[in-house]
């Protein structure tokens, strides 16, 4: 068995740097897609290896986490093989009638590569079985009601990451500063402690996290939750369908592909973590060992060659070689990780 879950083989084992060469070669075009069920699934490492040589052969890319509650996927189809695809969900009892969100902007490079993994839970969110009920969630607004409800003073709620609500928000929303998930449903629970009865907007990416934070709140005597039908992904596709609708949105809309954001708003409400000038664009740093994700506007991009610090510019500038002897020495390999405990701005001050 391979670690993510599925028969030994059934993983793609391409380095990153060998997809993305692949993925630039190709002469079609893609489109990249987002959706979740919470459905009760029997055997999640069966249907992870069934849905992974199925769509492998769709030349389907993306991230998955399948679990016994349902899936979450984020996906990037080929136009050429796209009914194929649909053809394919609609195949499966669980999936039938699925609803896809679309991204905003799309240069058809969000994913390099297929990974399905097999999770505990689709969302991580660290609660007891006993402390939420997936059938009991708040109610869906579309974005008219939604804009109507702030409008009328209801109480938003991020239900996102720091680094996720730091480059685009909703003007006077609450953005609890946690890192996790996880960390983020008590706080949330303790920042609304006396509106039981008050009316409660929560929003997300995509709606999943919602779907389980208004369970949880209402499940904690919360009466009037509400929550963004589809997420900041459906609310600007609505938008885009309605020019008489304002955008309350402000800046950009995080996501976690190769593209880090889409542009929902011509306003920048953040800084480039280096120098201080306005910016909203992620990267992780060049050096793949440390792989921090933090905001860097072009100058500093440029200046500092798309690093973090003077110890990582110095390491990219080794040879391979080297580079793999001190990779032991890693500070961290994940692709998100905050910047929070680090002021970058005195990374190359003297």
């Amino acid at each position: 068995m391979d670690p993510n879950g599925g028969k030994k083989g059934v993983f793609n084992r391409l380095s990153k740097y060998e997809a993305k060469k692949r993925l630039n070669r190709e002469p079609f075009t893609r489109k990249t897609i987002s959706f979740y069920r919470y459905v009760a699934i029997k055997n999640a490492i069966s249907l992870r290896d069934k849905l992974y040589l199925e769509w492998k052969d769709l030349f389907v890319l993306g991230r998955i986490y399948i679990a016994k509650e349902g899936i979450n996927a984020q996906l990037s189809v080929p136009e050429n093989t796209w009914e194929d695809f649909i053809s394919n969900i609609n195949s499966y009892p669980e999936f039938k009638a699925m609803r896809f969100k679309y991204a905003i902007e799309d240069d058809g490079k969000s994913f390099f590569k297929l990974t399905i993994k097999v999770r505990d839970q689709i969302v991580a969110d660290g609660l007891k079985r006993n402390e939420y009920d997936v059938s009991n969630v708040g109610k869906h607004l579309d974005a008219v009601s939604w804009n109507n409800a702030i409008d009328n003073g209801a109480t938003v709620i991020d239900m996102r990451n720091h680094y996720e609500s730091e480059i685009g928000r909703f003007k006077g929303a609450i953005c609890p500063q946690t890192e996790t998930f996880k960390e983020e449903l008590p706080k949330v629970r303790e920042l609304l402690s006396g509106k039981e009865n008050k009316k409660i907007l929560l929003y997300c990416t995509g709606g999943i996290r919602c779907e389980k934070a208004s369970a949880y709140l209402k499940h904690h005597g919360f009466v009037n939750v509400n929550q963004l039908h589809g997420g900041i992904i459906d609310y600007a596709r609505q938008l885009q369908q309605n020019s008489n609708l304002e955008n309350k949105f402000e800046g950009k809309n995080f996501v976690f592909d190769e593209r880090l954001g889409e542009r929902i708003s011509d306003t920048i409400i953040s800084a480039c973590h280096q120098c201080g000038s306005p910016s909203d664009t992620h990267i992780n740093c060049k050096n793949v060992d440390c792989n921090l994700l933090f905001i860097q506007c072009e100058q500093c991009r440029e200046e500092h060659e798309g690093c973090c610090s003077p110890d990582c510019i110095s390491t990219i500038k080794m040879p391979p070689d080297i580079q793999k002897m001190t990779s032991k020495k890693r500070k961290n390999n994940k692709r998100f990780h905050s910047h929070r405990k680090l002021d970058l701005s005195k990374a190359f001050k003297k």
